[in-house]
């Protein structure tokens, strides 16, 4: 079945009802489909792009993005949206990479249209410009006009996902018609059970990445999507969406869903609303979680996945978010629907419970490999597994426990050190916001751990202070020989912390002072 079906049935049944809404702007099912038909026209007609050709996209959140996924679907054609904070070098490779045939770029981006242009053979400009045709101008010439649903197969693909490339330069996951059909019905059966067209999505992350996934999810029930009019994260706007729209689910991530809950207008408004707030993309620490449950009660769905699997390996349905104690400390959850996992050994022999190994999966919802790269291909994959990168444990019952990536571990002194589980017990400590641990080389230990801590807004506390509060918690060998306070820790694009970041940031402080 092609994707943008999901459009079409929508538009049929529940045309007159909200899809979309960006600031003053609202399109019915009726017109976000009629747009979509235009823009389709617009693509094959004019541009002659044809099935399977790739379609690179450079914008923040705004309704010709969100449509810009349909469109590529509809018309067979592959969808190849980028992290809009990126640099025009990165869109470069990213075009260069995917072969994409033409760009469709806002026109806050005339930098990255500039590096792109003799790799593309059109660009289309989302609002004014001087390097493209406008894209409303384009869509308005063709409204009213049908464009057939192209017939696809199953492994034809859709999306090329692009890694967030933490350990070098990002990968693009192949996702496909019938992969992603799969993850919209496992995903409204473990994470949005009983969505209909009465529910309602506030987007707070970028569409070229979960967000996208979870606005495909809305489509699929005919539920709207309601887009921020801020181009920045703007905690107080999202609150007063969710009151003056009923607002029924969110996707984000832990550091989004943190600033959330911890802005005060949260106390003002009504969220009676929310059924689901979906956190992904990192693991949410306990002392969060329950400051989350306190504010908004048991709404909270955790799932763990990567861009390769499109989320699916585990879920932490709201059942098992509890205030209490009485509750598994740390897990990630129990597997998906449809989905086998097993933690395996550096022979790809699955180990006893309780026994720390990698992540590996298997399933329906495993993409179909990176795109033109063999190299990683074979480095991904093992006897039909997908590997991770990702490690942890499986306890007796089948809930599973993340210690961090396998790329984030560092050998001090010849034991294997697990950053995340001394990440969670420094943020026991209340007066603690955020922390990120990493080992960097040391000639007597191998490696030593850093501890970068981000103390709570009108907190104090010192290196002795934590140390102490730590050594009852914490083994000797696996307590961070340094401990740094900083004001604030770097995100990634989509609002996560990530060791390459912290760790090349501090490795530029620690030379500067130097000097």
């Amino acid at each position: 079945m092609n994707l943008a079906h999901f459009a079409d049935q929508s538009a049929r049944r529940h045309g007159q009802r909200l899809a979309l809404a960006w600031g003053k702007s609202k399109w019915n099912w009726s017109e976000f489909n009629a747009r979509i038909n235009a823009m389709a026209i617009v693509l094959t007609n004019d541009y002659g792009v044809q099935k399977g050709d790739r379609i690179l996209v450079q914008s923040s959140n705004c309704n010709q993005l969100f449509e810009s996924m349909i469109v590529c679907f509809r018309i067979g054609a592959v969808w190849v949206p980028a992290n809009f904070r990126g640099t025009p070098d990165d869109l470069e490779w990213q075009a260069k990479s995917s072969g994409a045939v033409g760009m469709i770029c806002h026109a806050d981006f005339p930098q990255h249209v500039a590096t792109c242009k003799n790799h593309v053979r059109f660009v289309i400009a989302i609002g004014v410009s001087d390097f493209g045709e406008n894209y409303d101008d384009l869509v308005d010439r063709h409204l009213g006009q049908f464009a057939p649903l192209c017939e696809v197969e199953r492994d034809d693909p859709c999306w090329l996902f692009f890694t967030s490339g933490t350990t070098g330069k990002p990968k693009a996951s192949v996702l496909t018609h019938g992969q992603m059909a799969f993850v919209i019905t496992n995903h409204l059966a473990d994470l949005l059970p009983g969505t209909t067209e009465y529910d309602v999505s506030v987007v707070v992350a970028p569409l070229s990445h979960g967000a996208g996934l979870h606005a495909l999810i809305q489509i699929a029930r005919g539920a709207a999507s309601i887009l921020p009019a801020g181009k920045g994260f703007d905690a107080e706007e999202i609150w007063h969406l969710i009151d003056n729209y009923g607002v029924t689910n969110i996707f984000t991530v832990p550091t989004i869903l943190k600033l959330l809950v911890e802005d005060p207008t949260v106390d003002i408004v009504d969220h009676s609303s929310l059924r689901h707030i979906i956190y992904a993309g990192a693991p949410m620490y306990r002392v969060d979680q329950i400051y989350a449950l306190k504010k908004l009660g048991p709404v909270l769905v955790q799932y763990f996945g990567l861009g390769e699997v499109t989320g699916n390996i585990t879920v932490l349905p709201p059942s098992h978010h509890s205030i209490t104690e009485e509750i598994r400390l740390g897990t990630c959850g129990f597997a998906r629907t449809g989905i086998q996992i097993q933690i395996q050994d550096d022979e790809g022999i699955e180990v006893n419970p309780n026994e720390t190994g990698e992540f590996c999966v298997i399933g329906p919802a495993v993409f179909a490999g990176y795109w033109d790269n063999d190299d990683a291909n074979s480095k991904a994959f093992r006897n039909g597994w997908f590997r991770t990168g990702d490690v942890g444990h499986m306890d007796a019952e089948g809930f599973y426990y993340l210690t961090g990536r396998k790329s984030d571990m560092y050998i001090s002194g010849g034991s294997n050190i697990y950053p995340r589980e001394i990440e969670e017990k420094i943020l026991a400590n209340t007066d603690i916001s955020e922390t990120a641990v990493f080992g960097i080389p040391d000639e007597k230990w191998g490696e030593i751990g850093i501890a970068i801590c981000v103390l709570r807004k009108g907190s104090s506390s010192s290196e002795v202070e934590l140390k102490k509060f730590l050594s009852e918690k914490v083994a000797r060998y696996k307590m961070p020989k340094e401990f740094h306070f900083w004001d604030s820790l770097p995100k990634s694009g989509y609002g996560k912390i990530t060791k390459k970041m912290v760790r090349e940031e501090f490795l530029s402080k620690k030379i500067t002072n130097k000097r």
